[in-house]
């Protein structure tokens, strides 16, 4: 029984220490654009929401949560 409880203590060890190992990536710097695809994006007109975005911050000073307050026509 002594010897079973240390084997099953050796390979729980070795189990450990393998998971320390140095991990590679798997994806090289060059085949990144691959992977960025536009159909992953947020948002399908970026420019566009991002001037939204501005219309609804500078007309709803309440809305909140974009980074700066404002109010009035939205002259701004």
């Amino acid at each position: 029984m002594q010897q079973l409880i240390q084997r099953l203590v050796f390979i729980g060890l070795l189990l450990a220490i393998s998971g320390c190992s140095f991990i590679q990536p798997w994806v090289k710097p060059y085949e990144r654009e691959n992977l960025a695809d536009p159909i992953m994006a947020f948002e399908s007109h970026p420019a566009s929401t991002k001037y939204m975005n501005h219309v609804y911050e500078a007309r709803e000073a309440g809305r909140g949560a974009e980074g700066s307050s404002g109010g009035g026509c939205g002259c701004n």
